[in-house]
């Protein structure tokens, strides 16, 4: 998509009553007219936030200019600090990552949170390392459990590792427990001098009734449910075809209409 399509698909959704829009992925950071991107979005009336999901290996040279543009708030996914384990999971290079991270706490985006995808016997007996991290660059990191969502059960069975023992040291540890109500009730911990939120596997029945998200895929259909594809919605060939900003609405009214929880009745 184009700037002014993915822009012109933004303030359609605003207009609905869309307030919080993320940039992810992929990697967005890829585009070379990101920054174009997200002026063009942050300007829209209305818009309440604006964030980004990255891995943060392009950040550093960015972040300044991103944040100048109008984005509020970082998540950067980290799976480990630990230079041959990250090249082994990605391929980068972990130092490229953490100075994304530093730059984007040094710029000014509030929160910037560290996505922790938790491995079985890959980055699991770290996480008391990424929590001293975060607790040292002032940021918020996120222990994310593994999914069985686009990964085969092997892997799933091989690598999944339950965030239980995690969440009962959290415990112990915390001054202060907050829960996100509308998140899963996930649990936020407040340690000293540091934040750790607990990210369970969305695949459930509270999840999919309190979902109110709607995505939009990388060529423009508009996507009401994370865990299926055969509800997919093209708006990006009607609006090239000509469409008028009514058609575009009802397309938004059809995609939530097409909305039915994944998980439960």
């Amino acid at each position: 998509m184009a700037v002014d399509e993915i822009v012109r698909i933004v303030k359609v959704a605003v207009g609905l009553g869309v307030s919080r829009i993320k940039l992810t992925g992929g990697e967005p950071l890829i585009r070379e007219d990101v920054t174009e991107i997200v002026k063009g979005i942050s300007v829209t009336s209305g818009l309440a936030d604006l964030s980004m999901t990255t891995n943060g290996t392009l950040l550093a040279s960015l972040a300044e200019e991103l944040r100048e543009s109008g984005l509020k708030r970082i998540n950067v996914s980290l799976p480990t600090l630990n230079e041959k384990v990250y090249h082994k999971l990605t391929g980068g290079r972990v130092k490229d990552a953490l100075k994304g991270v530093r730059a984007a706490v040094e710029v000014g985006f509030s929160p910037v949170k560290l996505n922790m995808l938790v491995l079985k016997g890959i980055n699991d007996l770290t996480v008391q390392g990424m929590i001293e991290f975060a607790r040292e660059t002032g940021i918020i990191l996120q222990l994310i459990e593994l999914e069985p969502v686009n990964i085969s059960r092997s892997y799933y069975s091989a690598k999944h590792k339950p965030l239980d023992e995690y969440e009962a040291m959290l415990k112990q540890k915390a001054g202060k427990v907050e829960t996100r109500r509308y998140m899963q009730n996930r649990h936020i911990y407040h340690l000293p001098d540091v934040k750790v939120e607990v990210i369970r596997p969305i695949e459930n029945t509270e999840f999919c009734l309190n979902c109110t998200r709607l995505r939009v895929t990388s060529d423009g259909k508009l996507k009401p449910c994370l865990m299926r594809s055969d509800n997919l919605l093209d708006i990006l060939t009607p609006m090239r075809n000509g469409a008028d900003e009514q058609e575009l609405i009802e397309l938004f009214e059809l995609a939530n209409l097409n909305r039915h929880p994944y998980n439960g009745n």
